[in-house]
């Protein structure tokens, strides 16, 4: 294994980011800690004693109260989640639209995917270096996916290669290189939520998930506070425990990419979507981070039945705690939004709240669902528009641009998007889920309407 997929499982790399993490959530931290913080910072790093101090540092910081002053409340266990809600703006049960919904399943699937390949062979660039490029290979405003074969010169500056990508001897996913929708994590964990319906049903549990986690997915096809809670699931700590053992990276991205397949299948009732996000969710992820998953599993579900965007993102804040920091945040967008502040003031202001050269805020639930959601807002339902925002504007650029194209998918339906973003699909995904490899994204779609066919909740 190499040093850089040792990264997530050792706990002297984890000490800053519990920190920031931490303050985060309110905790009040002690004298005593803050010192041993700053000792465990001026450690080298193949000081032996550094790992074993890391850990009973990370222990000791989960075990800290909150400040008295802590403005919000975020349980992370279902019930309390439920009863920390706003009071619904819509019905939890609406009517879906069968007579069109293989075509939205279809087109969720593909808008997803679209999105994933536009944002992939960016991720981790910062805003100014993804507009740079894309400005001086005329392509800004974003109108196609994003090619490798440019003036050299511009290639060296931005360092622009086509070397093996993050999985398996694939190039990086330049659109020149592109035959299909190439793997992904973001992907990988849709098609993991289709195998766990599949064999568990609508009333599976956390543990199925983690079994199916276990038996489908390699443990290096796993990042963050998704490889921290497999290695807990490996040491016998089931969910919760899965969760908070450690895991610093309890409230990243992680859970919010994961759930899309619960919005899918539950066209029309964005509660149900939200609570079945919980439950996978709350394998590795707590508060905000749980929050973010049920946030996008409750606007799939209400995107299945309406063009509203302003109604699809309300929906998925109606499912989570009303003082929460997501939803205050996502609230601000809807603001500056509905006051008509300019796409770029708005991203503006994000990056000023969240530093994205800060690892933690790149990576952290809540500055990505604010992109997200403007995305959305600004994209007004046009596939490339949303995407090409949701690049444009820095942080975890595949995340973003496939939760929002799946939304828009989802709302258009295949037959209604660009022939020039779904083409280059060839109606294929490779997934590095066991038992799936190369396999056609029309017959996701369809195992996908086969499960809403059979949903106890839509009766």
């Amino acid at each position: 294994m190499k040093a850089s997929e040792q990264y997530y499982l050792q706990y002297s790399h984890h000490v800053e980011i519990e920190r920031q993490q931490a303050m985060d959530e309110g905790k009040q931290i002690s004298a005593e800690l803050a010192a041993t913080y700053e000792k465990l910072a001026s450690m080298p790093w193949n000081d032996p004693q550094r790992e074993q101090m890391a850990a009973a540092y990370i222990d000791e910081m989960g075990e800290l109260p909150l400040r008295a002053d802590f403005p919000f409340v975020e349980p992370s266990n279902q019930p309390e989640i439920v009863a920390e809600r706003p009071v619904a703006e819509f019905p939890v049960n609406q009517p879906a639209l069968y007579e069109d919904l293989a075509d939205k399943m279809y087109g969720a699937w593909l808008g997803r995917s679209a999105g994933c390949l536009l944002g992939q062979p960016i991720e981790g660039w910062r805003k100014e270096r993804i507009t740079g490029l894309l400005k001086e290979t005329n392509n800004l405003p974003v109108h196609y996916y994003i090619s490798s074969e440019m003036d050299p010169e511009i290639a060296e500056k931005y360092g622009v290669i086509n070397e093996g990508g993050s999985y398996g001897n694939e190039l990086v996913s330049w659109i020149n290189n592109v035959k299909h929708m190439v793997e992904d994590d973001d992907m990988n964990y849709t098609i993991i939520s289709l195998a766990v319906l599949e064999k568990f049903g609508y009333d599976f549990s956390p543990d199925d998930v983690a079994e199916t986690w276990l038996n489908l997915l390699p443990l290096l096809r796993t990042c963050t506070a998704e490889r921290i809670a497999y290695r807990n699931l490996v040491n016998r700590l089931d969910p919760p425990l899965s969760a908070t053992y450690r895991n610093v990276y309890r409230e990243w991205i992680g859970a919010q990419i994961r759930v899309d397949l619960y919005g899918y299948i539950n066209p029309g009732n964005p509660a149900k979507a939200a609570e079945m996000a919980w439950r996978d969710a709350s394998i590795s992820h707590v508060k905000n981070g749980i929050y973010g998953a049920m946030w996008t599993a409750a606007m799939l579900a209400m995107a299945a039945v309406t063009d509203n965007r302003q109604d699809v993102i309300r929906a998925g804040l109606g499912q989570i705690p009303a003082n929460c920091r997501l939803a205050d945040d996502i609230r601000t967008v809807l603001r500056w939004y509905e006051e008509q502040v300019a796409f770029d003031s708005v991203v503006e202001r994000i990056h000023h709240k969240y530093d994205e050269s800060n690892a933690h805020h790149w990576c952290h639930t809540i500055s990505n669902a604010m992109i997200v959601a403007a995305s959305l807002l600004y994209g007004e339902g046009d596939l490339e528009a949303t995407i090409g925002l949701a690049i444009i504007s820095g942080f975890d650029t595949d995340c973003n641009a496939a939760t929002a194209g799946s939304i828009v998918g989802m709302q258009k339906g295949a037959s209604q998007l660009p022939e020039k973003w779904v083409k280059p699909l060839n109606d294929k995904i490779r997934s590095g889920v066991d038992g799936f490899g190369i396999v056609p994204l029309s017959h996701l779609a369809e195992r996908t309407v086969k499960l809403i066919a059979n949903n106890p909740y839509l009766k």
